[in-house]
């Protein structure tokens, strides 16, 4: 087979070219018509500020945080060094005299200025400390750094400020109560007058979530696909994962935005990394570009472990005397929240279900105490607080007692064992129930490993879950081992990764007209990226390789079609969402006729279709018993599980009970009077209801939606998580009925990515040490010939390293692994053009790459 190269041509920002295969995407505008915000050059910096100053609710807010983080840095550099060299302790302590300390048969008291050296003694030892001195340069020069770019953002935000009080007409008063998708919506409107973005004459949601979101993308995916060094098996600890936001921030710099990155600028790769003919040695340049920067931080770990230290211990010393219990709180892991992370989901939109989901996750946590802890803690909390009642008492009796020596540190510490013990008490009234709770955290985290269900119980299901929701005190201790332990991961570890990041940026980048380079699974297209086992089975072309893990790309698109009601999908999307809205209307149909058993989840979901608060749904979705109907009898006898869509046509009720009729005239009864019509005209046409009727993913503004009217967009945005909660358990209901028919493997936590530059293994073996699932279904199933199909949706994309171009019709592209990474394409002969010759020697040939028209 021949061998092809794919050339790129970057879009050049013109007023005269259009791109190609896009004549009527530039838009030309007279110089005088021109405004402030026309042609932005950097649009993705500017997106992200007009985010961010949303987010900071306004200029002034955001003023005040700069100010305060440059005044914390220099206070604790400050403040420590004085610590350090200008106190007497011996005073403090009062193993020393002070002169004044006794006046005749009079015993004055020790004040805090008698323990402060002068001030000559003081700077004289700071002078003399040569490690004082040198810490004190850096800090200096990080603070100066830290000051200039404190003027520029200022100035920056500045015009956002203008931006959004002249373009958007919202004043920075009001700038709190407006949300996201109401400043979006005005965004998207404002592009027709302003032509922000020359390359297109609208601009649409994806392409807004796109830029701000463009780094993120490519970070969700490489976890997705286990690209990124973060789990590891230690011998005693077991599997362990390690993620910091100093990893973060390194792996940010190496990829996207540090010298020799691989991007040339916020918006475009590199171009030498859109073509595989050199990726061997691109390979061996990031390799020793990640050798240097490790070796830096190896050189600068003293100095940024001081840091960390002093920086935990300032802000935590006060919140772990004021609540000692706080350590034993969980918060998710930054790992959790990447691993979590849909394909184009904000960080507001992020926080917001996860922080829904955290109660469920505590009470889950806390099912699994140790019963011989629980008996050791309520006997240590005894003796702990009988001696605390008594030297309490006396306080009150005589408050002379706390001058005896080491009275009160003796309180203070009975009293952090007390709440230390009572942590490890669980509450009496407490149900032990894991499945029910594993089931209401998958409703708000919206993804799960596939042997958790039915294994809730399990110890090993509660230290996997762990990993994602993690104790406090873990967190802080991994923070302040991370300047330890990140330089060891980057020269060892992240290295050896470098043939494959190269593979994956090459392979999975895509140019979108109006944004740029980006993360192919971030066009969320089931079609590339979709998965056979979350309901994509026939409408994906995707190899194992191309795929998604986890139903990434299927969930990650209903979530963006829910969220962004407005938004009009491609065309595969817009058949994949279809789909599944029929499939559930078919189910709630069927159910309502009565073609399934009946049950008290069903008549639960019936009940609650009168309320108007968007949680009692979901509430009553998860709590109902299950029903005699999902078992049935074998041929012996014997009970055995009902695999067939009962429990889809549950949640498919629950779908279908967000109707028109059952909830917009209750709201619009309940909301409109308190709720009055914008003074400046702006109504809230809000989404669709995704299950409701046959109409297109696109928002109608009809009177049959679900959400139309002059409707609280806080409420709106509540019945859009809800929405989305019950379309992830119904999308998790149909992956487990399928895979229970399907042979699987598990793939939740590969330890290998599938480009590894092995040779690939047979798709029967699993790797070592790793539970079976069903995530994947079997290689029989999926290695079929691809059909040809029409051109894809009008994007305007092209992939680079010979996956996709978009622009005219083509044949659909097979691949096939090759021995060093990467993958092939094949294409039919009669498609084939000229032979562009290849790089480097026959035994380091790069990948066959083909040319499409």
């Amino acid at each position: 087979m021949a061998h092809f190269d794919t050339e790129y041509q970057r879009l050049e920002a013109s007023d005269n070219d259009s791109p190609p295969g896009g004549d009527d995407m530039l838009v030309h505008v007279p110089e005088g018509a021109k405004s402030q915000w026309h042609h932005i050059e950097n649009l993705d910096l500017f997106f992200q500020r007009v985010y961010n100053l949303h987010q900071k609710n306004g200029f002034t807010c955001m003023l005040l945080g700069e100010i305060f983080e440059l005044v914390q840095l220099v206070f604790v550099v400050a403040f420590t060094v004085f610590l350090a060299n200008c106190v007497d302790y011996d005073i403090l302590f009062a193993n020393k005299l002070v002169n004044h300390t006794q006046r005749g048969h009079e015993t004055m008291k020790v004040t805090l200025p008698d323990a402060f050296l002068p001030a000559d003694v003081c700077s004289a030892r700071i002078r003399d400390n040569v490690f004082v001195i040198f810490i004190m340069i850096i800090a200096g020069v990080f603070w100066l750094h830290r000051f200039i770019k404190f003027i520029y953002n200022i100035c920056c935000y500045w015009e956002i400020r203008s931006f959004y009080i002249n373009a958007l007409r919202i004043p920075m008063a009001d700038l709190p109560y407006f949300t996201w998708q109401e400043v979006q919506a005005r965004i998207i409107e404002i592009q027709k007058e302003h032509q922000m973005c020359i390359h297109k004459k609208e601009l649409s949601e994806l392409d807004i979530y796109h830029r701000i979101l463009r780094f993120k993308n490519y970070m969700v995916a490489m976890v997705n696909k286990s690209l990124l060094p973060i789990r590891y098996h230690h011998p005693l600890l077991g599997n362990a994962v390690f993620y910091t936001r100093g990893l973060k921030y390194n792996f940010e710099l190496i990829f996207f935005w540090g010298p020799g990155s691989l991007f040339e600028n916020e918006w475009s790769l590199k171009p030498e990394y859109k073509r595989g003919g050199n990726r061997l040695e691109l390979a061996g340049r990031l390799s020793t570009r990640i050798l240097w920067i490790g070796v830096a931080n190896l050189l600068l770990c003293p100095i940024i472990l001081i840091w960390q230290i002093l920086y935990a211990f300032f802000s935590y010393t006060e919140v772990i005397k004021r609540e000692p219990g706080s350590l034993g709180a969980r918060c998710w892991s930054l790992y959790g929240r990447c691993y979590l992370r849909h394909f184009n989901e904000l960080d507001h939109e992020l926080m917001s279900r996860l922080s829904k989901g955290y109660k469920a996750s505590s009470k889950y946590m806390n099912c699994f105490m140790s019963p011989l802890l629980t008996v050791v803690a309520k006997n240590v909390a005894f003796f702990a607080g009988s001696i605390l009642a008594v030297l309490i008492s006396l306080t009150i009796y005589d408050e002379d007692v706390l001058a005896v020596e080491h009275v009160l540190t003796t309180i203070t510490l009975l009293g952090v064992c007390v709440t230390i013990c009572r942590s490890f008490i669980p509450d009496k009234h407490m149900v032990f129930c894991p499945e029910q709770l594993l089931k209401v955290i998958l409703a708000h985290i919206h993804y799960m490993p596939d042997h958790w269900q039915g294994n809730a119980h399990r110890y090993e299901t509660r230290d996997e879950f762990s990993q994602l929701f993690q104790y406090k005190a873990v967190f802080i201790l991994e923070e302040l081992l991370s300047p330890v332990i990140t330089p060891f991961i980057l020269i060892f570890c992240l290295r050896h990764k470098a043939l494959e990041i190269i593979d994956f940026f090459r392979n999975f980048t895509v140019e979108v007209v109006g944004a740029g380079d980006t993360c192919s699974f971030a066009q969320m297209d089931v079609r590339q990226h979709g998965h056979p086992a979350w309901m994509s089975a026939g409408k994906t072309e995707a190899s194992i390789y191309q795929q998604a893990e986890d139903g990434k790309t299927e969930l990650s698109l209903m979530h963006f079609a829910i969220t962004n009601p407005r938004w009009q999908p491609p065309r595969e999307s817009t058949h994949f969402i279809s789909q599944l809205k029929g499939k559930v209307q078919r189910e709630a149909t069927s159910r309502q006729q009565g073609a399934l058993p009946e049950n008290h989840l069903f008549t639960s979901i019936q009940s609650i279709q009168s309320e108007s608060e968007p949680h009692s749904l979901i509430a009553n979705l998860l709590v109902g018993p299950p029903s005699m109907g999902s078992f049935q009898f074998g041929r012996e006898g014997h009970a055995a599980p009902h695999i067939s869509s009962t429990g889809g046509s549950d949640v498919a009720s629950a779908l279908r009970s967000l109707s028109p009729l059952s909830t917009s005239q209750h709201l619009r009864g309940s909301y409109t009077s308190t709720h009055p019509p914008r003074s400046d005209g702006t109504e809230l046409t809000g989404a669709r209801c995704m299950a409701g009727g046959n109409t297109d993913a696109r928002t109608a503004s009809s009177g049959s939606s679900a959400w139309e009217g002059q409707l609280s967009s806080m409420v709106l945005s509540e019945y859009a998580s809800t929405e989305m909660s019950i379309h992830a358990l119904y999308m998790h209901e149909l992956h487990k009925q399928q895979s229970q028919t399907e042979p699987a493997r598990h793939t939740w936590h590969r330890q290998e990515s599938d480009d590894s530059s092995e040779s690939a293994p047979e798709e029967s073996e699993v790797p070592h040490g790793l539970p079976r699932s069903a995530t994947f279904p079997s290689a029989s199933a999926r290695q079929h010939p691809y059909q040809e199909q029409a051109a894809l949706h009008s994007s305007g994309q092209r992939r680079h390293g010979g996956t996709t171009v978009i622009g005219g019709p083509r044949a659909a592209p097979r691949f096939s692994r090759l021995p060093m990474g990467g993958w092939a394409e094949e294409v039919q002969a009669v498609r084939h053009h000229e032979t562009v010759p290849e790089e480097g020697t026959e035994e380091e040939l790069p990948p066959q790459i083909h040319k499409l028209t």
